[in-house]
């Protein structure tokens, strides 16, 4: 996000969005053994077949992004409702629901933003993916109720127009699923005239009866050092309604009035 300044405050992820307290909060890394052999393999080849199963569902995405003031309150705010959806003849699109409401004052949510939010935050860590970051077993923790390995991912490089995640990864130790991802999408674009800065963010998953952990929720709250002054912003992303598609399944459709 561009300022007229975007997020981050360098420290770790200050503080969680009130509400979000459906989180389960992680305890510090600990130590363990040694993690299985070519544990971001593996993790990657469960993350292939999730990214498979989420294809086939549908579900709703809401979007809200606060910019705060100087002295705390709300200065503005973007709020936006996206349906996942399946035409009649099972083809997958995403349709806005309504219009998208914005009274962000300095933020400016640019194509990065938009493409933050569907490729890098959700995070689907694929094989076709794996080859393009470097990771390091950083050891094991209990997340979303769940005893994982902490992987940390860092891209090997970044070439011209590419969006990639640089953080911390919670995989599961019983099937190899990621629960919970927490870093940031990179790069930040700079010049001299153009300032595009990124928050830190979390999302956590939960676990749908087919076994396959699909995103819930992300958050960020940081404030984004932009030359022209510091910017806070608050970010909720909600995931909601998973539905596989089939013949059982209701596709809505807006009605157009009369």
């Amino acid at each position: 996000m561009p300022a007229n300044g975007r997020m981050v405050d360098r420290d770790a992820m200050s503080a969680f969005i009130r509400g979000a307290a459906c989180i389960v909060l992680v305890s510090a890394i600990g130590y363990s053994a040694d993690p299985p052999p070519g544990l971001a393999r593996r993790a990657a080849d469960r993350e292939t077949a999730s990214e498979a199963v989420r294809a086939q569902y549908l579900y709703q995405q809401k979007v809200l992004i606060e910019e705060i003031a100087s002295k705390g309150g709300k200065a503005g705010e973007f709020r936006e409702t996206r349906e996942v959806m399946f035409s009649d003849k099972g083809e997958r699109f995403e349709k806005v629901t309504g219009k998208a409401l914005s009274t962000l004052v300095r933020l400016i949510l640019t194509e990065e933003d938009f493409r933050d939010l569907r490729e890098i935050q959700p995070l689907l860590l694929t094989r076709e993916r794996l080859w393009l970051y470097s990771t390091v077993f950083r050891g094991e923790e209990t997340a979303q109720g769940t005893l994982c390995w902490v992987l940390e991912v860092k891209p090997r490089q970044i070439l011209d127009g590419q969006r990639l995640f640089q953080g911390l990864l919670w995989i599961a130790q019983s099937d190899y699923s990621v629960v919970q991802s927490e870093g940031q999408a990179v790069p930040e674009i700079l010049g001299t005239k153009k300032e595009n800065l990124f928050p830190r963010f979390r999302t956590v998953r939960r676990r749908l009866p087919d076994g396959y952990w699909f995103p819930v929720l992300t958050v960020a709250d940081d404030t984004l050092p932009f030359r022209n002054g510091p910017l806070r912003l608050r970010m909720r992303v909600e995931y909601a309604n998973y539905q596989k598609f089939g013949s059982g399944s209701v596709i809505r459709f807006e009605e157009k009035n009369p």
